[in-house]
């Protein structure tokens, strides 16, 4: 038993449509992941979501994603659209080693 969530294609689509994207139960928990590795082809990007842990050596990947690259464009919009969203409500996002974060104990 899912959730249904009203979605819209992206800018792009030069018709939008709603539709209707169930997520299950298990999806809706989501997967933690800080680590994603991109490699890609002519024809397509593939993003693979790992999880590495202090102290361990080893990681396997949780999630595969594989889309179009005109989809991986799109995604690319989404999340900088995204980010500036966020940035401008919460204040911005501060990457390691970045020197106006100051020097602190890490987190």
């Amino acid at each position: 038993m899912g959730n249904e969530v009203p979605a819209n294609f992206g800018p792009s689509d030069k018709n939008p449509q709603s539709i209707n994207i169930e997520l299950g139960e298990k999806e809706a928990e989501g997967i933690y992941t800080n680590l994603a590795l991109i490699s890609h082809s002519p024809s397509e990007f593939i993003i693979d979501f790992a999880r590495v842990l202090p102290g361990v050596p080893k990681s396997r990947v949780y999630a595969r994603v594989v889309m179009t690259p005109h989809h991986a464009r799109l995604l690319a919009n989404a999340l900088e659209a995204n980010l500036k969203k966020f940035e401008e409500q919460f204040g911005r996002i501060h990457m390691p080693g970045d020197p106006s974060q100051g020097k602190g104990i890490g987190f």
